[in-house]
This record gives structure tokens, sequence and C-alpha cells, in this order.
């Protein structure tokens, strides 16, 4: 589908965070699901922003399954909450330097308290809730760029993330940088995250309609149409319409 979506394991992804740190590297990790590459069709802007990350992964099995069926498969998915946890038990051991931006003041203040008791070794240089305008960008930028993070969360939701990364990722000269909505609040267990079963099966999109179906059943529904339509169409040769 015209994005080039790396087939690694996570410890492979792991190993690159590691390295982009140890070398002050700059790198974006960008991550797909089925929903967000069906915006993409009809978001060129969305998809410059995704497509300018410096590495991509798969970040739900509908998108494994899909890379299948038109014959390129992945290895696995490579979600960004999984990838999150992984850089904070790393850093936990190697001493990153982390800053967190997005979620309310409440939720971020409440982040101080869970690193600093599940992983003590992680140096969280920076919290800031993820409310700000456009013309506040550059400050925000300013501060993360002050604080010298090895690795910067940005928990907001598309495409204000990926626009904020490709406008100030230079600026800010973070090594590695993830985006992805909830990522706080999942740290501090203010949303839950379906049960194992459910993320193998692929059916994480029910689990969270469930625990919000007035707001999440339409768009759910017609994201995953338009998702098994866009892969058909693909693996018959067709132009996607």
């Amino acid at each position: 589908m015209g994005i080039d979506i790396v087939s690694a394991s996570m410890d492979e992804a792991l190993d690159a965070v590691d390295n982009s740190i140890q070398k002050s590297g700059s790198m974006h990790i960008g991550v797909v699901n089925a929903a967000k590459i069906v915006r993409m069709q009809s978001d060129p802007d969305l998809r410059d922003n995704v497509l300018a990350s410096d590495i991509i992964f798969a970040d739900g099995m509908a998108v494994v399954w899909a890379s299948k069926i038109l014959g390129v498969p992945l290895a696995c998915r490579i979600t960004g909450i999984d990838l999150m946890y992984g850089i904070f038990s790393r850093g936990d051991t190697n001493g990153y330097r982390i800053y967190c931006l997005g979620a309310t003041d409440e939720v971020v203040r409440e982040v101080k308290n869970v690193v600093s008791q599940v992983y003590p070794g992680v140096r969280l240089v920076g919290v800031r809730n993820g409310y700000f305008t456009h013309d506040d960008e550059q400050m925000v930028a300013q501060e993360i760029k002050n604080a010298k993070p090895d690795v910067l969360f940005v928990a907001i939701s598309s495409p204000k993330k990926e626009k904020f990364l490709r406008r100030w990722q230079a600026f800010m000269e973070v090594p590695v940088c993830l985006g992805g909505r909830g990522f706080i609040e999942k740290i501090t267990g203010k949303v839950r995250r379906a049960p194992k079963l459910w993320q193998d099966l692929g059916i994480e999109w029910l689990f969270r309609t469930i625990q919000e179906p007035r707001r999440l059943w339409r768009r759910y529904l017609i994201t995953n149409y338009r998702f098994i339509k866009l892969v058909v169409q693909y693996r018959l040769g067709a132009k996607p319409s």
C-alpha cells in the first residue's frame, strides 16, 4: 500500500532505539494500524507525515494479516504501547532520559509517581500535558530541547502528533521520538488495555468499543469495512477507490 513497514522483532526494534541513543542519532518511529492506513488514503497530509518517519512498525494484527494476504509478510506486529514499555524497561537498566508529552495535568503528575516506583533507573526529565495550540508549539519544542531527553513520547492524537514531530524533530535534537495516543494513560492505569488473548486475536478494537460503545462503535465498523475493502482491492490489483 505504499507504506514501508519494517519487519522486525521487538528486540531488534529496541536495539535500534538503543543504537540511536548511543550515537546521538535522530529517529522518528511511526506506527500504523488499520484505522490509520484507512485515513492515510484520504488525508494526504497525514500520509506525508507518517511516511516522513524514519522507521514504521505494524501496530495492529490486521496489518500483519494484510501483509500476508498481499504477499509481503511481516514477522510480527510491534505496537507502540509495547515498544514504549520495552523502552522504559531498557531505560531502567541503561538510565535513559525520557520526556512525556500528552494527556492531562492530572495524568502527567501521576506518571512521575508510577515511573519512579516501577522504573527507578529511568530519568524522567520532563512531562507536559498535550493541550497546546499551534502558536505554542515552538515554546513546547524549546522546553523539550532544553530538557535533553534521549526519548520523547508524544501521547496526543493523530494527525497532531505526526505534524508536531515532523515540524520540530530536528530542532529538538531528540535521538528517539515515538508517538501514540493513550500511551501515558496506560502507564498510569487510567486506560485499561485489552487482555493478551484479545490482542493475539486482533480484536483490541472490540475491547475498546465495549469500553466506549457510544463513541467508538460506528468508527470501528466503518474503518474495519474500509480496510478490508482496501486489502481486497490491492490483492486483486485494482485501483483503490
